[in-house]
């Protein structure tokens, strides 16, 4: 795997932003397997599609990507909300390739969200630009990257060291465990995850979960049985692999 761009893609563009769409588009398109099904082979998709670049071969799972140089920080830049809100709530929101790269056009960070990963709550509704814009009133947004559980951030490239293949497919295949459907109980397996991982010892226990119930009551405003929806969000999890259970109200991280 070549982890440099192809420099030459971008002479045409006086836009950096234009330059690196198309050397990092072509870059996953010469360089990346399908981290759902290992296939060798992504293809772009036609220009103008309305949700997504790039496409497998094999699966015909869909992918996009976001590139910057730098940190990625806690928020990505996207397009236009009520798109990106569309997306999430259809059956062709794209899997989602994060790139950071480096000034000298090198890969350095590659991750994956997975789809299913994606819920209304963590898109951030930006204000609409000004009367006097070019699109005045458009209205963009932010995807709110740190409110994504660690576990949907697979990562494929850390600091220039490629993950192997088969690595990659097997965290996939494990992390659609929890995939599901229906929004609100994505969100709520989602809230309940981030607090799980915002414990900092490996095993904790109810009274540690509870703790985090005023801050999920915040969320849900109408949901007046906080402490009972966090149960069954770790039964799931327990069911699923992703904690053990240890008896008693305990649980350790697996």
């Amino acid at each position: 795997m070549n982890l440099h761009f192809d420099e030459a893609l971008g002479e045409k563009y006086k836009s950096e932003s234009q330059k690196i769409r198309v050397m990092s588009e072509s870059w996953i398109c010469g360089n990346m397997f399908c981290p759902c099904c290992g296939n060798l082979h992504i293809k772009r998709m036609k220009n103008n599609q309305p949700v997504a670049d790039m496409q497998c071969e094999n699966c015909g799972e869909i992918f996009e990507i976001k590139s910057k140089n730098g940190a990625i920080g806690k928020k990505i830049n996207d397009g236009a909300y009520s798109t990106m809100i569309q997306r999430i709530t259809s059956i062709s929101n794209p899997d989602l390739f994060i790139m950071r790269y480096s000034s000298n056009y090198d890969v350095v960070d590659l991750t994956l969200v997975p789809k299913f990963f994606f819920v209304p709550q963590i898109i951030e509704k930006r204000k609409p630009l000004a009367p006097t814009a070019r699109r005045a009133g458009w209205i963009g947004c932010n995807i709110l990257y740190s409110e994504i559980p660690e576990q949907g951030k697979i990562s494929i490239i850390r600091n220039g060291v490629i993950k192997s293949l088969n690595d990659v497919v097997h965290e996939y295949s494990k992390i659609t465990e929890l995939r599901t459907e229906n929004l609100d109980s994505r969100g709520w397996l989602f809230y309940v995850m981030n607090c799980v991982n915002d414990i900092k010892s490996t095993e904790f226990s109810l009274k540690d979960m509870y703790a985090y119930a005023e801050k999920l009551q915040n969320r849900h405003v109408n949901n007046h049985n906080i402490e009972a929806k966090i149960r069954q969000q770790l039964q799931f999890l327990r069911d699923k692999g992703f904690i053990k259970f240890l008896g008693r109200g305990h649980y350790r991280k697996l």
